[in-house]
């Protein structure tokens, strides 16, 4: 028998690889999540809640309708999420700087003060307008939003007061106990954060605002201090 009628082996049959569409595997899912939210706030802010549409988002997130169906029910479900992630979240992450300053008086001003130019964002600052805007269309998330964005910015509040008054004679005043710090740290942000939050919903260029950020909050700042050191920080009476 020659080579040339030698018969080669048949190679082992291998079945067709089965491509299956949907979730992605978990090492990758939390990369698309964040992807379609962040391509549907894009889309909100620019065409609003009733502008929008799914087909839009999944164009600019690079993705398929039934990859976003898959995680949202709709759009009212992809909003609520989106609103809930970019405002709520933003909030605990927030990381200040070491504070700069001899006094408690200017190392307070300086941690304000970069908190409030890192809160008057753009996109957030316009995705809260949007979900003032749309509160009649979404009550529960308005409602929803605005306590838990109060709870977390509160525990910041007291977060901030606690490291920065623990090694000042400021930390010693009754308005610094351990009980007494929540209201102490809701008041410094209702003096210092809370009225600059509401001109930025209502100020057309955010930048505007930048140049009287520093004063306001000195101002606020001052009056804070003196307040507590005179005693007139308390815990409402039932």
């Amino acid at each position: 028998m020659t080579t040339s009628t030698l018969k080669k082996p048949r190679a082992p049959k291998t079945r067709p690889v089965e491509v299956r569409a949907g979730r992605p595997p978990k090492e990758l899912a939390g990369e698309v999540d964040a992807r379609i939210l962040d391509a549907a706030r894009k889309v909100f802010l620019q065409r609003g809640f009733e502008g929008a549409s799914i087909d839009e988002i999944a164009e600019v997130a690079r993705s398929g309708k039934r990859t976003i169906y898959a995680r949202f029910r709709d759009k009212r479900a992809l909003f609520t999420e989106v609103v809930t992630r970019d405002i709520l979240a933003r909030i605990a992450e927030f990381k200040a700087d070491p504070p700069v300053g001899a006094t408690i008086e200017e190392r307070l001003t300086s941690v304000a003060s970069t908190l409030l130019h890192w809160g008057f964002d753009a996109d957030r600052i316009g995705l809260m307008r949007l979900a003032i805007a749309e509160a009649h269309r979404f009550p529960d998330l308005a409602a929803n939003v605005n306590r838990r964005a109060r709870a977390l910015s509160t525990e910041l509040g007291i977060h901030l007061l606690r490291d920065l008054t623990q090694s000042d004679e400021l930390g010693k005043l009754p308005a610094f106990a351990p009980e007494q710090l929540p209201t102490t740290a809701r008041m410094f942000l209702d003096i210092i954060a809370v009225p600059m939050l509401l001109r930025a919903l209502f100020e057309v260029d955010l930048k505007a605002l930048d140049p009287e950020i520093d004063a306001h909050v000195a101002r606020g700042v001052a009056f804070f201090v003196a307040a507590c050191r005179t005693g007139w920080v308390e815990n409402p009476k039932p």
